[in-house]
């Protein structure tokens, strides 16, 4: 890296550290989780050691391998003594997948017992995410425009959201959120766990 290059995103180095770690919890080689990911072995090998910022639908497949959702590994990241009831809008960690101009808002405090989180999500005008897969089958979701529009694909059923409606589903499989204004969408969602 030349001087004037930025180094890695601190975000992102915490979170290839953390990456590396649950694969070694687990005993599995590079090649075992590209097994088990559907991810490259040089892309899973990039993330761990953050020479790529990992996009949204690369760690949701992360995840669904480890059996977590995307607020309880990115709270894993944050360096917090332990769970508190109260973070403050300051202290809720951000993460952007700048790929997809996709960026996430982990709202609620952390806490590895509880089975319901909010999140705030935001998708720049034309912004287009899809997942193959729900990190954790059967995951409820609650999907809250705040501001612009939103199509939510689910089970191959499209629905189309403006600001103030509010999508229900249980997601089993692939899922597509696109950004269907011309500016950009803001939105919660609430997640619970099965």
């Amino acid at each position: 890296m030349k001087q004037d290059e930025p180094g890695p995103d601190p975000v992102d180095t915490r979170l290839g550290v953390r990456l590396a770690e649950l694969r070694a919890e687990r005993g599995w080689s590079l090649g075992e989780l590209a097994e088990r990911s559907g991810v490259s072995k040089s892309t899973l090998s990039r993330a761990e050691r953050a020479e790529i910022s990992p996009t949204a639908s690369l760690l949701n497949r992360l995840c669904g391998v480890y059996e977590r959702t995307m607020s309880q590994l990115l709270s894993e990241i944050e360096a917090e003594a332990g769970p508190a009831p109260l973070v403050r809008s300051a202290g809720q960690p951000v993460w952007e997948d700048r790929a997809s101009g996709f960026v996430r808002r982990s709202v609620s405090p952390p806490h590895p017992g509880l089975r319901g989180e909010l999140v705030e999500g935001r998708l720049a005008a034309g912004a287009d995410l899809a997942y193959d897969r729900p990190p954790v089958p059967g995951l409820e979701q609650h999907i809250w425009v705040l501001e612009g529009a939103l199509d939510v694909t689910a089970q191959d059923v499209e629905h189309h959201l403006d600001t103030g409606d509010c999508l229900r589903l249980r997601v089993w499989g692939p899922t597509r959120f696109r950004c269907a204004g011309p500016g950009a969408v803001r939105y919660v969602l609430a997640v619970v766990l099965p």
